[in-house]
């Protein structure tokens, strides 16, 4: 099955100021964009091609194929990144949200430091997650490169993306910047039903 970039579940302009329609333009539209194209060249007229996203994630991790997991997983990773994200959100989580990181982190501040630290903190390109490990645990991890949690057993909760090309436009090198902008635009309602 070809595997086709999902639109923006918000208008191009819908995250300004705190993302600018030009960072969308070229972070959806031309990366995530060239990593399904790529995707969908590496799979064709292989086992891969009959596979979920997720399942192609897995097995292209176990196997070591660089080409389908490095563009299967930044496929993945670009589209949770997108639903993490929505306009008039941000500020501090409520309801099931609220709880399961109260009850991991002590309160919501020590959390959005704990993720804040784990992303600004990042050698080079990768992301920041909260992830529920396989015990059930919430955590604050980070991934190099395209590595996605779903290759190691955790379920993805919340990310940010902290390759240049999702900042460079709106920010610069300044990822502490880029970082401070993401919490005014957190979707703590696909937060929540991730953790359901």
């Amino acid at each position: 099955m070809a595997h086709e970039l999902p639109p923006l579940p918000y208008a191009k302009d819908a995250l300004a100021p705190h993302m600018s329609a030009e960072t969308l333009e070229f972070h959806h539209g031309k990366h995530h964009a060239t990593y399904v194209t790529k995707l969908n060249a590496a799979i064709a007229g292989t086992p891969y091609e009959q596979l979920s996203l997720v399942d192609a994630i897995r097995k292209s991790a176990a196997e070591g194929n660089k080409a389908v997991f490095n563009n299967a997983a930044q496929h993945f990773n670009h589209s949770f990144f997108w639903n993490g994200l929505a306009p008039k959100a941000g500020g501090a989580p409520s309801g099931a949200a609220a709880e399961a990181i109260t009850k991991a982190f002590g309160t919501f501040d020590a959390f959005k430091t704990a993720f804040t630290n784990e992303a600004v903190n990042h050698f080079a390109s990768g992301w920041g997650w909260l992830v529920r490990d396989a015990s059930g645990a919430l955590k604050v991890i980070s991934t190099h490169d395209a590595d996605s949690p779903v290759a190691h057993g955790q379920t993805p909760i919340l990310t940010c993306d902290v390759w240049e090309h999702a900042y460079y436009i709106d920010h610069r090198n300044a990822r502490p910047a880029y970082l401070a902008a993401f919490w005014n635009l957190v979707n703590w309602d696909f937060v929540s039903r991730n953790l359901g």
